[in-house]
């Protein structure tokens, strides 16, 4: 087993290094090795070793144990759940920016299973457990913006214990740690002492217990309820885009810790005539031969209702138009275009009378139907060259 790197030069720092300058160091590293952000293979190994550096270091207790037993002597001390157990990872990643993104681009509603992944456990959570649900809503209200009803369960604090779990909110001092929240076990090894400090089985670290069971939610301290609330829907929005909303997920198991967030997840409904590209809208429309031939003005849908759309003589098949301002908002509240894709529409029977008509219009035009019309090494073939 390789021997591990010195924690400080793990993160770049000196090992009189504030906590500010532990964090800074920590998320410039973090921001390069995170693997939602790096898929390079060593990139998770890094991210290992600048975690547990950093969870070591930003806790003062476990820094000077660190700096006095050196790596042998701390981690004979301190198991990896209890390595990490100090550090609220959710709310450190939030601050960094990890929040707000689309589903499976690293929200921070997905940490507890990147860690559990990389670490092979779940820290011990600060708040209650994030919950997720979705909601649709239409181009237009994307286009304009909307607030959408949501209807949800999730487990609230318990009004009767206040989330204690215990009668009438009354707790104890937890008689297997004595109140102390951790349980240590000394291990001799020749002329020195180890111990190993774990987190008591009995309180799960809080040092307290219940000298009487709530009789309304059976100890547990939270209550299943369903919950109905409003969310705002931003203009401009992007499918699969994850609102937060904070404080509505379940409350925590342990009393005192905020509850979690809610995410509100954005399905944005297929359309009858747009595709979206960005800020951009996509209609596909077919027009006769004779109006692509002649010119004239075509109705077409926007997301505003009806607009007319002038098609010039000679236009060509794949030819698009482009209607200003007829898109959606972006991110800066600025709109984009309408993109009209004309195909122009062959009929595949003629009258007599049609046919007459053509035949007379090709004798005019004193062009072949049995050979292609030569362009020489104009536009198309430049193009074909690329």
């Amino acid at each position: 087993m390789a021997a591990k790197r010195d924690y400080y030069e793990i993160l770049g720092v000196l090992r009189d290094a504030t906590p500010q300058q532990l964090k800074d160091a920590y998320r410039a590293l973090a921001l390069k090795f995170h693997p939602d952000r790096n898929k390079a293979k060593e990139a998770e190994e890094k991210f290992k070793e600048i975690s547990e550096a950093y969870a070591v270091l930003s806790d003062s207790e476990k820094r000077a144990q660190y700096d006095q037993f050196g790596h042998e002597g701390f981690d004979r001390m301190y198991s990896a759940e209890d390595v990490f157990r100090s550090v609220d990872f959710e709310d450190l990643f939030r601050e960094f920016g990890f929040g707000g993104m689309r589903m499976g681009e690293g929200s921070d509603s997905g940490f507890s299973s990147v860690f559990e992944h990389l670490f092979g456990f779940s820290p011990q959570p600060r708040h209650g457990e994030n919950l997720q649900t979705q909601v649709s809503v239409t181009l237009e209200e994307v286009a304009k913006g909307t607030e959408k009803p949501v209807e949800f369960f999730r487990f609230q604090a318990c009004e009767s214990c206040n989330g204690t779990g215990a009668e009438g909110g009354k707790l104890q001092a937890c008689p297997s740690c004595r109140g102390s929240g951790q349980q240590r076990q000394a291990r001799r090894m020749g002329y020195s002492q180890f111990i190993t400090v774990t987190t008591c089985s009995a309180c799960h670290g809080t040092g307290r217990t219940a000298s009487k069971t709530c009789r309304s939610c059976s100890g547990l301290g939270r209550m299943k309820t369903q919950e109905k609330i409003r969310v705002r829907i931003p203009t401009g929005i992007e499918d699969g885009f994850l609102l937060r909303v904070k404080g509505k997920g379940n409350a925590s198991e342990q009393a005192g810790l905020p509850p979690g967030d809610l995410f509100v997840q954005v399905s944005i409904r297929p359309h009858p005539y747009f595709e979206r590209a960005g800020s951009d809208l996509v209609h596909e429309i077919e027009i006769p031969f004779t109006l692509a031939a002649l010119g004239g003005e075509i109705e077409v849908p926007t997301l505003e209702g009806k607009a007319r759309l002038r098609v010039p003589p000679g236009t060509q098949p794949r030819s698009v138009f482009r209607m200003k301002g007829k898109g959606l908002p972006d991110e800066n509240g600025r709109k984009g275009d309408e993109l009209i894709n004309v195909d122009v529409l062959i009929p595949e029977k003629l009258s007599q009378r049609q046919r007459e008509l053509l035949e007379a219009f090709e004798e005019e035009d004193g062009e072949s139907r049995k050979s292609g019309h030569p362009r020489g090494k104009g536009r198309l073939f430049k193009r074909f060259l690329g």
